[in-house]
């Protein structure tokens, strides 16, 4: 009986306690392209990254391949350029193919599980409490990004990330002509929708040319300078 009565005291005391809080996400990019033979490898580790809770893993395909035999349609400049500024920020000194960069503060090369499971893990211990992140929708579209007050010195980009949650392609020439490939959290646009300085901010954000290009999903991402370490990020949950 006693037994008995401390099990319904402690389910009962399960039910009305508060709900832990998740952790904030940890940001992970993979710079890839279709035409490159090395990346298949790490494009499969993106895929169960992006399938992990606690991670916002996203596909960032660069154009730099795309004179080589294949078009990547998913590659921009935009984040070849985005690339760059990473390899000048953690000394990287040229770019390349397939680079995880975890929380725009570490690099690997993206097949290299251990080492990316390495920089995951540091930061999840490492890294200070991030301001409230939040992303919603106000209008079919409109989307509201929230972001509370944290102690902060200098000036953080707020990033607005659309993105399609999977895409598989038949690659018809280059490094990987003939195969079919599967690609996960293909980011299709990436643009900067203001600046948050460390006091509670909101941003509201019209997606008409992203909700007409039929983009699925969207996140944020709040990043010191432009490409510096990253604050924190928040998916939209449908």
């Amino acid at each position: 009986m006693k037994r008995i009565i401390a099990f319904a005291l402690f389910a009962l005391a399960a039910i009305h306690s508060p709900a832990r809080a998740e952790a904030p996400p940890v940001v992970v990019e993979l710079f890839t392209s279709q035409g490159c033979s090395s990346c298949p490898p790490a494009d499969e580790y993106l895929r169960e990254l992006a399938a992990t809770p606690g991670i916002l893993a996203f596909s960032m395909h660069v154009d730099y391949w795309n004179r080589l035999g294949w078009s990547d349609p998913f590659s921009s400049p935009e984040i070849t350029e985005r690339q760059r500024d990473y390899a000048r920020n953690l000394g990287a000194g040229f770019v390349y193919t397939p680079q995880m960069v975890v929380m725009g503060r570490a690099h690997a090369v993206g097949s290299k599980r251990a080492d990316v499971a390495r920089f995951i893990a540091r930061a999840r211990a490492e890294r200070p409490p991030p301001p409230a992140i939040s992303i919603s929708r106000a209008a079919p579209a409109r989307l509201r990004i929230a972001i509370g007050a944290k102690s902060f010195v200098g000036r953080a980009t707020v990033w607005l990330v659309a993105y399609d949650t999977l895409h598989t392609t038949k690659i018809g020439a280059g490094e990987n002509g003939g195969r079919t490939l599967t690609y996960a959290n293909v980011v299709r646009a990436l643009r900067p929708v203001g600046l948050w300085v460390g006091s509670a901010a909101e941003f509201d954000v019209d997606i008409a040319t992203e909700t007409k290009r039929g983009y699925e999903r969207y996140a944020v991402i709040v990043q010191a300078g432009t490409s510096g370490p990253v604050i924190g990020g928040a998916a939209l949950s449908r």
